[in-house]
C-alpha cells in the first residue's frame, strides 16, 4: 500500500505535506519542551527567593542575603543560557537533518521519475524498429518489388538494426559502468581514421542530414576504440535527432601539441545555458515541446561524458552560429 502511495501521480505532493508535517510539529515540540523548562526554571528561582526573604527576616545578615541573592539569579541567568543553548543547537540539528533528508527524497523521487520514463522510452525505442523491420520484411515477402525498392527497404532495415544495437550497447555499457565492470582496453588510436569511419557509417544511415567533416590526417590518442566509437557516434546521433531535416551536421577535428578538440555542429533550437550541465545526468532530456518529441532514452549524453572522463578528457556544449549546438570533446593528444 505504501508503496503504490510513493509511486502515484501526486506521491511528491502528499510526502511533502506529510514530512513538513513531522518537521514542524518536532520544531513545535523542541519549542515547547524550552518554554516549559524556562516556566519551571522561574519557579524555582521564585522559591529560592522567597525562602531566602524568609531567613533574612529571621535574623540573617544583610550582606549574607545579597551574597545568596546574587548566587541565585546567576544560577538562573545560567540555566536560561542552557536552555537557549541546547534548545537552539537542537533546533539546528533538525533543521539541518530536516533539509538533508528532504534534498535526498526529491532526489530519489526525481531519480525514480527520470527511471520510470527511461522505461517508457526504452520500451518505445525497442518497438518501433522491431515494428518498422517486421513490415519491411513482410513486404519483402509478400510483394514482388523492383531493385531500386528492395535495396531501399534493405538499408532501412540495416539502419534501425543498427539504431537497435546501439541501444543495446547504451544499456549495457550504463549497467558495467555503474557496477565498474568494465575496464578500458587502451591502446594508440589513429583517431582521424575512426572519425573518418563514423562520418562514413553515419551519412549511409542518416540520410536525411548532410554529414560534413574538416578531419585532418594522423592525429593519434591512446583509449579504448569501442568505447570511443561509442561516444562520438552518441554525439552524431544526438545531432540527427534534434536538428532539421536536411541540415547539416558538421564533423571536425583540431590538433595541438598536447589535446585533441572534436566536434560536432547541428542547426538545431540549440540548448538553453540553464540545460548545458544537466543535459549531461542520467536519464535526463531537455523537457521543452520539439526536444520531447524526439526519440530517445536520456542515457546516450551521459555516457559519452563517462567515456570521454574515463580517457582523461572532458566535454562542453557551445552555441553554434546562426543557431544549434557544438559538443567538443577535448582528449590528450600523443604525438604520432
Amino acid at each position: 500500500m505504501l508503496k503504490r502511495i510513493l509511486s502515484g501521480p501526486d506521491n511528491t505532493k502528499i510526502i511533502t505535506f506529510f514530512y513538513f508535517s513531522l518537521v514542524i510539529y518536532a520544531i513545535a515540540a523542541l519549542v515547547w519542551w524550552g518554554l516549559l523548562l524556562y516556566q519551571q526554571n522561574n519557579q524555582i528561582m521564585q522559591l529560592q527567593q522567597q525562602m531566602l526573604e524568609l531567613k533574612q527576616k529571621n535574623a540573617m545578615p544583610f550582606s549574607t542575603y545579597l551574597q545568596e541573592e546574587s548566587l541565585i539569579a546567576k544560577e538562573k541567568r545560567l540555566h536560561n543560557f542552557q536552555y537557549i543553548g541546547e534548545g537552539g543547537t537542537f533546533l539546528v540539528i533538525i533543521l539541518l537533518g530536516a533539509g538533508f533528508v528532504f534534498h535526498a527524497m526529491r532526489r530519489q523521487i526525481r531519480f525514480g521519475r527520470q527511471q520510470q520514463n527511461f522505461t517508457a522510452a526504452v520500451t518505445h525505442e525497442l518497438k518501433s524498429p522491431i515494428a518498422i523491420i517486421q513490415l519491411n520484411l513482410e513486404t519483402l515477402q509478400k510483394h514482388t518489388l523492383d531493385e531500386e525498392q528492395r535495396k531501399k527497404l534493405y538499408e532501412n532495415n540495416l539502419s534501425e538494426i543498427s539504431r537497435l544495437n546501439q541501444l543495446c550497447n547504451n544499456i549495457l555499457l550504463a549497467s558495467q559502468l555503474d557496477n565498474r565492470q568494465y575496464h578500458l582496453v587502451k591502446e594508440k588510436i589513429n583517431l582521424s581514421e575512426l572519425l573518418k569511419e563514423m562520418v562514413k557509417e553515419s551519412s549511409a544511415r542518416m540520410h536525411q542530414h548532410i554529414i560534413k567533416s574538416d578531419i585532418p590526417d594522423e592525429v593519434m590518442v591512446t583509449g579504448d576504440k569501442f568505447m570511443l566509437q561509442i561516444a562520438v557516434n552518441n554525439l552524431l546521433m544526438n545531432a540527427a535527432k534534434y536538428a532539421p531535416k536536411q541540415s547539416t551536421i558538421h564533423a571536425g577535428l583540431l590538433s595541438s601539441a598536447h589535446v585533441a578538440k572534436i566536434r560536432i555542429a547541428d542547426e538545431g533550437e540549440g540548448i538553453p545555458a540553464g540545460e548545458k550541465e544537466r543535459i549531461f545526468s542520467r536519464f535526463y532530456r531537455i523537457g521543452n515541446e520539439n526536444t520531447r518529441k524526439a526519440k530517445g532514452t536520456g542515457l546516450g549524453l551521459f555516457l559519452t561524458k563517462k567515456i570521454i572522463e574515463q580517457h582523461g578528457g572532458s566535454i562542453a556544449v557551445l552555441d553554434n552560429t546562426p543557431k544549434g549546438s557544438i559538443f567538443e570533446i577535448t582528449l590528450p593528444c600523443i604525438q604520432g
